[in-house]
């Protein structure tokens, strides 16, 4: 194991910054994970006050600490500071080499390539620095966007998880991705939607 629970592991693409969340972001997390049309398809329930972002804030921090680890980046455009987003890789599972995907970006941030270039170089980290294997994601059936993301960057569908989530009060399919190491060929670092 290379990574050190101590030290933060910043990273760069020729757009963004990824770093540490930290709780000066909390009311940029709560924007984006607590409006509800942006959780619909998050697998939570929004955060109903910034007391709660700053919450998630020590939450994503203490993943580091886990014995199943994981690290969750901020993620910040280049020239624009703040927060627009995160992605992450959690539930590590060391033996097997495997870990799970997460990420969400803000409204205004959409549409242009910037959680597929985030995620390429996340992908990266985790086959250098966890000796992953494998990553998976799981998608909701009617988030389109998120699984075309998944698919551009080589993520394969491996099935339907019949109502393996609950929030909002209700029970959710969730759509299995997988990516391999072996099956990496990360797309170009820029031109992508």
């Amino acid at each position: 194991m290379r990574v050190e629970p101590s030290s933060f592991p910043t990273l760069q693409t020729p757009r963004l910054i990824l770093r540490e969340i930290v709780a000066d972001d909390a009311d940029a997390l709560f924007s984006i994970h607590g409006d509800a049309d942006r959780m619909k398809w998050f697998g939570t329930d929004p955060l109903p006050d910034r007391d709660t972002a700053l919450r998630l804030v020590d939450t994503f921090a203490g993943w580091r600490q886990m014995a199943n680890p994981g690290t969750r980046w901020g993620i910040e455009v280049k020239g624009r500071p703040g927060l627009g987003g995160s992605c992450g890789l959690f539930a590590w599972n060391r033996s097997w080499r495997k870990c799970a995907l997460g990420y969400e970006l803000a409204r205004e941030l959409e549409g242009q390539g910037y959680m597929s270039e985030a995620l390429r170089r996340v992908i990266e980290w985790g086959w250098a620095e966890m000796a992953l294997n494998r990553i998976e994601a799981q998608v909701h059936p009617d988030n389109a966007g998120s699984m075309a993301v998944l698919v551009r960057l080589g993520f394969v569908q491996e099935g339907r998880l019949r109502q393996v989530g609950y929030w909002g009060g209700r029970f959710h399919d969730m759509y299995q991705y997988g990516l391999l190491r072996e099956d990496w060929a990360p797309p170009p670092a820029q031109g992508l939607a």
